[in-house]
């Protein structure tokens, strides 16, 4: 890639609600009081541009695999700046782990079993518009989606983790997923 231009299909900011999906699935209670997943996100993103020349890939997946691993490092820095440890490599290994997986639950959410490339293709743009409305949807909606569906919390400690009745977040749920599926409507037409 261009380091002045990325090609239009590659272009960074297209990840930026992929990317706000997987840090707050990822963001624990303790680092979340003092970290901002959006700080985290955009810091990831100004990295990427700065460092864009070294990315060898070609495909949005290779792009998000490697904006993965850049906001590992930056989670695993933060925590180590607010817990004053040294660095465990072990933990920057989980940390990018931990965001893989959360990208499979994001693609499981849309898989198919069919993979051909230009499934992937459509998939991987599926994935990015979902991030898309996740990241629109209100902050107490988007909190639910993600710990219910995405990380497959059950109602109880959903509730319990947002301070929520279970009614409380099932209505959240409800709305979110309505609300979801009109924006993607809505992007479909």
């Amino acid at each position: 890639m261009d380091a002045e231009s990325p090609s239009d299909d590659l272009e960074l900011e297209e990840f930026r609600s992929y990317l706000c999906v997987l840090a707050r699935m990822q963001l624990n209670p303790h680092l979340a009081r003092k970290v901002d997943a959006s700080d985290m996100v955009q810091q990831t993103l100004m990295q990427a541009h700065r460092a864009i020349d070294q990315f060898r890939g070609e495909s949005p997946a290779a792009m998000a695999a490697w904006l993965r691993q850049i906001l590992a490092r930056n989670f695993a820095h933060a925590a180590r700046d607010y817990n004053r440890d040294k660095r465990d490599i072990k933990r920057e290994r989980s940390l990018e782990a931990g965001l893989a997986n959360s990208s499979l639950c994001l693609e499981r959410s849309l898989s198919n079993e069919d993979s051909s490339p230009s499934v992937k293709v459509v998939r991987a743009e599926q994935i990015l518009q979902l991030s898309q409305a996740i990241e629109s949807l209100p902050e107490h909606q988007r909190e639910a989606v993600i710990q219910h569906y995405l990380q497959q919390k059950s109602l109880t400690e959903v509730a319990d983790g947002l301070g929520k009745s279970p009614s409380a977040v099932a209505g959240l749920l409800h709305r979110g997923l309505k609300k979801l599926r009109e924006h993607l409507h809505l992007r479909e037409e």
